[in-house]
């Protein structure tokens, strides 16, 4: 598979971040993937998801507000569980 261009990424931080520097940033506006970085290291890796894979961790997690794409799309939280 190749690297997905981040060349468009725009990076949202954490709303739970604290503020503290330890905290993931998410790029959703991507056309087939999310990415994830870490904050402190911005040049450094990037975790890549499909759409659906990502929606199926944030879902896991229990938590709709770090799912920026449900959040685009307005969906209830009674609808993502």
């Amino acid at each position: 598979m190749p690297s997905p261009d981040l060349s468009r990424a725009i990076w949202r931080t954490s709303t739970r971040s604290g503020g503290n520097g330890n905290c993931v940033e998410v790029a959703a506006n991507l056309p087939s993937v999310v990415a994830v970085r870490d904050t402190k290291d911005r040049t450094g890796p990037v975790l890549i998801f499909g759409h659906a894979d990502w929606k199926a961790f944030t879902v896991r997690l229990g938590d709709a507000a770090l799912d920026p794409l449900s959040r685009r799309r307005h969906q209830p939280l009674s609808e993502l569980r």
